[in-house]
């Protein structure tokens, strides 16, 4: 008697990547279910078709005809309010409280794990899947890893930082191992429709990028000018709106200083963003801390930290300062380091030890 099949449900997004995702798993043997996640509710067909990304009609259909091809079931799973009461509400709070929020982490702790797990394992889900490129790896310690991919340049692993144990336990990423490359040329060869699909480059409810247009119309409350200013105090100008700008910004100031200058700080309080000399630190503090790999942080731990997403990360002696507090002491200065954006610490082998947001 061949032995039961593991049961999988893959987060399709209706692009390549979770596409190959689910095909490699039906091809590895796993008994394979795809679905799509509604997270943002439009109602209007064209809007949807428009918008595209993972949140539009496009990326549904697209899901459902790689199913087709692939030969597995497709379901769409409303997360709407789950998306709206974490990643929206954390987006905009933060926005206007003058920091720069990453929501595919939120989304990823508290949607397509926190919340797609839950309902998967109740189904009877052995696993979920998803096409990150990220490795999840068993250490000698018994605890599960998460690891930088070994080949290629994308790498998802600082925004998975803040998943738990025992989400690394039931969940598959099966493009860990391959390219870019590699994997539109699995697409192609399997004959999936997605397979030379551009892959999304903005936030995924807000595809013009016109961020602060977006907390306006979600909050109904229009954007409210203050004052450019010095650290001094001294007023430069007037500026649109603090949701229009994040600390290391240049572009799209409208001061003429005559010279390049960059937003340093934002402060909500006074509805001022302070503007001066590019910002530069060796010391970036976080919050809200998580550890992944290991248990706690030793007292002092040289390690490699990323400041954002696309940061190549940079040596640094990592040390826990308070309860729920980490600070990295960089080796070489660090330029636009911003709040609400993470700190994500990786060790000499690449796997994620933890991280925070950045304060």
């Amino acid at each position: 008697m061949s032995a039961v099949k593991k049961k999988v449900i893959v987060g399709m997004s209706g692009g390549v990547d979770s596409s190959v995702a689910a095909l490699l798993l039906k091809e590895q043997g796993y008994d394979v279910t795809g679905v799509t996640m509604e997270t943002w509710p439009q109602t209007d067909p064209c809007e949807m078709e428009r918008e595209g990304g993972c949140c539009g009609l496009s990326a549904v259909e697209d899901a459902k005809r790689v199913a087709s091809v692939i030969g597995i079931p497709h379901y769409i799973m409303n997360f709407r309010r789950e998306f709206k009461e974490s990643v929206i509400r954390d987006f905009v709070d933060s926005y206007r409280a003058g920091r720069t929020p990453n929501p595919c982490i939120v989304c990823n702790r508290m949607v397509k794990w926190e919340a797609l797990l839950k309902k998967a394992l109740a189904l009877g889900a052995d696993y979920i899947a998803t096409g990150h490129y990220a490795r999840i790896e068993k250490m000698p310690s018994g605890r599960y890893g998460l690891r930088t991919v070994e080949r290629g340049t994308k790498d998802q692993t600082y925004a998975l930082y803040s998943l738990t144990q025992d989400q690394l336990a039931h969940t598959l990423m099966p493009d860990g191992d391959c390219t870019k490359d590699e994997i539109r040329e699995i697409a192609e060869k399997a004959g999936l429709p997605v397979a030379h699909k551009p892959d999304s480059q903005d936030i995924c409810f807000v595809p013009d990028g016109d961020y602060a247009r977006f907390i306006s119309d979600f909050t109904g409350e229009a954007d409210e000018p203050g004052n450019f200013v010095t650290e001094s105090g001294e007023i430069l100008g007037k500026h649109r709106g603090i949701t229009h700008y994040t600390v290391g910004q240049r572009k799209g100031l409208g001061l003429a200083m005559g010279e390049p200058v960059y937003v340093r700080e934002i402060r909500p309080g006074t509805n001022e963003v302070v503007v001066g000399e590019d910002k530069k630190s060796h010391v970036v503090k976080a919050h809200d801390i998580s550890f992944l790999s290991v248990d706690d942080l030793p007292d002092r731990w040289v390690v490699n930290a990323k400041i954002r997403y696309n940061h190549a990360g940079a040596k640094a002696l990592a040390s826990r300062t308070g309860k729920d507090e980490i600070t990295c002491f960089f080796e070489e200065e660090q330029r636009a380091v911003t709040p609400g954006q993470a700190l994500v610490l990786y060790d000499e082998n690449g796997f994620v030890l933890g991280g925070g947001t950045i304060f």
